[in-house]
């Protein structure tokens, strides 16, 4: 079955970046796997990137699926693209990868932590059909690469 296109909305509107559970504890949790860097060292590198970019951006994070999937509907109305770590939802959640596809903005998928270095049930996505990219693996620089990826699909 052919994947259907994103939606090209104006790029005056944020891109959403969004976390998923136990990102909050970044810093705290797991620093050798995670990294010492804060959600707000991420919101920080990321407001900087957007500035260089022309771009603005918007963040959430919930530990709550719903709340995820919520926070994905809204954004094909007031978002321009969706920058997603899901977290564990990125191994179990079908509900997210239907809020992704009907929301028909471009996302890419992030991953701090080189998921297919870890344990087997984390190598399956379960969003990734709906991304138009992965990144994994480089720490909380994905976060920029992704934005830099989005800034060039956004050009008109």
């Amino acid at each position: 079955m052919a994947k259907k296109a994103a939606r090209r909305p104006s790029a005056l509107k944020p891109v959403l970046v969004l976390n998923g559970p136990n990102l909050n504890m970044l810093g705290k949790r797991q620093p050798q796997i995670y990294g010492r860097e804060t959600l707000a060292d991420v919101e920080k590198a990321c407001r900087i990137e957007v500035l260089r970019l022309g771009l603005t951006v918007e963040f959430a994070q919930s530990n709550h699926e719903g709340v995820l999937v919520d926070l994905i509907q809204a954004a094909r109305e007031k978002n321009s693209a969706i920058v997603i770590n899901a977290g564990a939802y990125t191994h179990t959640s079908v509900a997210l990868l239907d809020a992704l596809n009907a929301a028909e903005l471009p996302a890419v998928e992030v991953h701090i932590s080189n998921i297919y270095k870890r344990e087997s049930f984390r190598h399956r996505s379960y969003i990734s059909p709906a991304a138009v990219g992965v990144i994994a693996g480089l720490g909380i620089q994905g976060y920029l690469l992704a934005l830099q990826a989005l800034a060039r699909l956004l050009k008109p």
